[in-house]
């Protein structure tokens, strides 16, 4: 394959270029000389944004310009030399002598990117790198790159052996492209710890998805972990353990530094967000992490086309209906855009995220359609979330039973069997097992809130508005989040209005206690108060989260009252919400907006003033 990539015609063994920008000019040209690019202009846009991250000159004169975009054709590889040397901002600050230009098409193969990435590691080798300067034809300049790419593959099983043991060290590697200087660096962390004597283990966060995965287990017994990454990586994992978190290319430049800190505890010790470690494996990730790629990927469409449906209602609840006399043109668009489109999204998305986050990107296409099968078929929001974690563990059960295939095959894996047979049994559970018993707990659900009394539809709304104020934004929160805009999607726009306005109280009531009780609160927390005015009436409940972090026996419990008698206040207004966000701004929209703001003022005012009777006076 990497001959395949590399070709003759795109090797020049004499760079005319005396600048950086000539050079990579030089090379691009090859590329689109040689039918290997759709786009010359895009994909030069794209290798300059990439240099605009970091360089990618690095030492010994080497420079691996790269970028994956859909201005490549074909994935390929050009290479160039100038013996004089060109100032490419390397790392070691000497001019570069051997380019390396990856082009890789913006959907390209697992096994293409992992050809190209094992490029890039092949030129830490010393002995490589004198022999393509020294190197007189092309065949040899391709020569020495596929015989030594057979010795490193020979080096990388015997790495695989060492897998079921104790490491020493750990690490991640990341770069923005996931091509190239993820995979240096692995490769030099792992070269010099055995030159150290130092068993280490790395993971690679890749353009194919993570490799070399870490395991519970791993992190608990290591003495140190290297995060050398460009770009978020998992974290709450390492919580409680000595992390050293540097830029991907310091495992290139500085990899015994970093080990050796590692070794020695030197880095501090990091916390988690959440202030707990989660599960690092993808059959440990945990429910909630799952359920929140969902929903986080969900939110624009849910957003954008909840709030073009509530827009369309401004013309008449009707008015979008062309048998209605109240019909109107704008009415009708604004709904085929909102609704017929990016809100029907909302539910395979949000399947087919959840599906990615088990299995990475071959669980996204099964669960998808699980999520579409379900929208189509009644099963709406909760089918959806079946059908999400539904297609992501089949593929996962896919990609172990399809191990014991032949590595020839391994390039097909992700382009043709687990999108095949993930899509074929994901869709066959969901006919014959999944869709009549979720449709039909969907109607009775939507009967049996459409059929409550004032009094249980009261109390309804002050449980989901309380749960929205108990850990503001966390797994309570959101739960309550997703059962409104569950029932928004059914028709019932309700129960959404109350848990909106109970993440809005939290936020307003403490904006409100530090202008009232300026004592109980230091000079800090009162400017930080007024940006709380903001984030409440944006329905952004998460502004609250510093103050009940301070003193969470005291604002939490005010924050919970209160966010419940809005919650209860909206139901018994009947407020009606079509929008699922937005805060004051989609009050046009609502039913009944007048009192909807008297439910909210309340809630406010009442968590303020247990606010100022809970908290003491302070002395700053």
């Amino acid at each position: 394959m990497l001959k395949d990539m590399l070709i003759k015609n795109c090797m020049n063994l004499n760079l005319k270029g005396k600048s950086k920008e000539e050079v990579i000019d030089e090379m691009i040209d090859m590329l689109m000389d040689n039918g290997r690019l759709n786009d010359r202009e895009e994909y030069k846009k794209e290798i300059l944004k990439r240099e605009s991250q970091s360089s990618t000159g690095l030492e010994e004169g080497i420079a691996i310009p790269h970028a994956k975009t859909k201005a490549v054709k074909i994935p390929s590889i050009a290479f160039g030399r100038s013996l004089e040397g060109v100032d490419y901002d390397s790392l070691d600050g000497e001019p570069s002598k051997l380019f390396f230009m990856i082009a890789a098409p913006a959907d390209a193969t697992d096994s293409h990117i992992e050809v190209l990435s094992k490029l890039s590691t092949l030129l830490l080798d010393d002995d490589l790198r004198e022999n393509l300067l020294k190197a007189k034809t092309k065949d040899e300049i391709l020569n020495l790159l596929l015989n030594e790419g057979k010795d490193k593959e020979e080096e990388k099983k015997e790495e695989l052996e060492e897998d079921n043991q104790n490491f020493t060290v750990l690490a991640v590697t990341a770069c923005p492209t996931g091509i190239a200087h993820t995979y240096m660096a692995a490769d030099t962390l792992m070269k010099k710890a055995r030159e150290m004597g130092i068993t280490l283990k790395v993971e690679t966060n890749g353009s194919t998805g993570v490799k070399n995965r870490l395991t519970d287990e791993e992190i608990k017994n290591a003495k140190g972990i290297i995060v050398a990454a460009d770009k978020n990586v998992e974290m709450d994992r390492f919580h409680g353990k000595n992390v050293e978190i540097v830029p991907v290319i310091e495992g290139i430049k500085n990899p015994e530094k970093l080990i050796r800190n590692a070794v020695e505890q030197k880095a501090k010790i990091y916390k988690a967000q959440s202030g707990k470690s989660e599960g690092s494996s993808e059959e440990k990730k945990g429910f909630y992490k799952h359920l929140m790629s969902g929903v986080s990927n969900m939110l624009p469409f849910v957003v954008g086309g909840g709030i073009l449906i509530a827009l369309s209602f401004m013309f008449g609840i009707k008015s979008a209906d062309p048998t209605d006399p109240s019909f109107n043109v704008i009415a009708k668009l604004l709904k085929d855009i909102g609704g017929d489109n990016a809100f029907f999204l909302m539910v395979p998305v949000m399947a087919g995220f959840i599906g990615m986050s088990i299995a990475d990107r071959p669980g996204f296409a099964p669960a998808m359609v699980a999520g579409l099968i379900s929208a189509n078929n009644g099963a709406g929001f909760l089918g959806a979330l079946i059908g999400g974690f539904l297609g992501g563990y089949i593929v996962l059960l896919l990609k172990r039973v399809l191990r014991a295939l032949p590595e020839s095959l391994e390039g097909l894996k992700p382009v043709l069997f687990y999108p095949v047979f993930g899509i074929l049994i994901t869709g066959v559970l969901m006919y014959k097992v999944i869709l009549t018993p979720v449709a039909a707990l969907n109607n009775g659900m939507t009967s049996f809130l459409g059929g409550l009394g004032t009094g249980n539809l009261v109390l309804l709304g002050v449980i989901l508005a309380g749960m929205m104020a108990i850990d503001m934004g966390g797994p309570i929160n959101k739960a309550s989040f997703t059962f409104g805009i569950a029932m928004i999607a059914a028709g019932n726009y309700y129960p959404h209005a109350a848990v909106m306005a109970g993440g809005m109280v939290p936020p307003l009531g403490i904006a409100l206690a530090t202008t009232i009780y300026k004592n109980r609160f230091t000079k800090d927390e009162r400017e930080a108060g007024k940006t709380c005015y903001i984030m409440g009436a944006s329905f952004i409940t998460e502004g609250a989260i510093p103050f009940a972090a301070a003193d969470p026996m005291r604002v939490i419990p005010a924050c919970v009252i209160g966010s419940g008698l809005a919650g209860g206040l909206s139901m018994l207004f009947k407020v009606q919400l079509p929008a699922p966000h937005g805060g004051l701004f989609v009050l046009p929209v609502m039913t009944n907006p007048m009192m909807y703001l008297v439910a909210v003022i309340a809630g406010s005012v009442v968590t303020a003033i247990l606010i100022g009777i809970l908290k003491k006076p302070i002395t700053e």
